[in-house]
């Protein structure tokens, strides 16, 4: 069924980001990605010449100040913060950059399949498997596991975006070689390799982190996993040591990835820094009246 907002911006179909993600690459660009917890962050992100965004309910507390891992945490609805702020925010000032969803696949309280439906009709051009219980590792990840929160509804919310009546593009998180394959069999379009919680700024974190280096090899390592599956696959890199143009630089030269996903490391950062420069400056002004005083 050709898609009536052809022309217009948003949302896309599956088919037609997948052409666009391909036109990218064919130009030799990177794809990037970023996450925009806010319409003005929308809105310039799309400026500076973004291929996606996509909203994660970890947006509205990194924006408030918060650490992103507030996102994985009893703090709100993960799925209604994450459509509230498409609908609220950024989908009105957008323009034609495709927008993703980031969709809690283990939220016992919906129909999975009722909640892509909402997610499509929103006008989103796709999903992400945001919270991920991906991240979680230990005793609490097996009690996750043995207790029906596992990391197979996410990888079972991807198979089902592909349905007719859905037809979703996806976008997905994995931690591990094993879990880029679950997606790959799944029918995920693009893999992230996600290597942690991203370094840096005022709330990034320090020593829970791996090298740059370890960075590369788990992301090439998720990707000759996903590769044993399909070679179709779109690749790209996210987190840990990964925090700057020249970290994600390195990763696309040392592996396959063909491009980034920021979060913190563009949205929250950007802000970070930029305001604080900017407020020293105004406050370094001249003021020769309060001399006169």
């Amino acid at each position: 069924m050709p898609n009536p907002y052809t022309g217009v911006g948003n949302p896309y179909t599956r088919a037609e980001m997948l052409e666009r993600l391909h036109a990218t690459l064919d130009r030799g660009e990177p794809i990037i990605a970023a996450g925009a917890g806010t319409g003005i962050s929308a809105k310039f992100i799309e400026r500076g010449g973004a291929d996606l965004l996509i909203i994660y309910n970890s947006g509205r507390f990194r924006m408030s100040g918060h650490g992103s891992t507030a996102g994985l945490m009893a703090y709100g609805d993960a799925n209604a913060v994450a459509m509230e702020i498409g609908e609220f925010e950024v989908l009105p000032v957008v323009q034609e950059i495709p927008v993703i969803c980031g969709v809690h696949a283990s939220d016992p309280r919906r129909r999975m399949w009722h909640h892509l439906l909402n997610v499509k009709a929103m006008g989103f051009s796709g999903i992400n498997n945001f919270p991920t219980h991906a991240i979680v590792d230990g005793l609490f990840r097996q009690v996750l596991e043995e207790t029906g929160m596992s990391v197979q509804h996410e990888v079972d919310m991807v198979a089902l975006a592909q349905h007719e009546g859905i037809d979703l593009f996806s976008i997905v998180y994995v931690f591990t070689p094993e879990e880029a394959r679950k997606m790959a069999e799944a029918g995920a379009d693009v893999i992230i390799a996600h290597v942690g919680c991203t370094i840096g700024g005022s709330i990034g974190v320090t020593d829970a982190t791996c090298t740059i280096e370890e960075a590369a090899e788990r992301t090439q390592a998720i990707i000759d996993a996903g590769r044993t599956v399909r070679r179709d696959l779109i690749f790209l890199s996210h987190g840990g040591p990964i925090s700057t143009p020249d970290d994600a630089a390195y990763i696309n030269e040392h592996t396959d990835a063909v491009g980034f996903v920021g979060a913190s490391s563009l949205e929250r950062m950007g802000v970070e820094q930029s305001l604080t420069d900017l407020t020293r400056t105004f406050k370094a002004i001249p003021c020769p009246a309060a001399r006169r005083r």
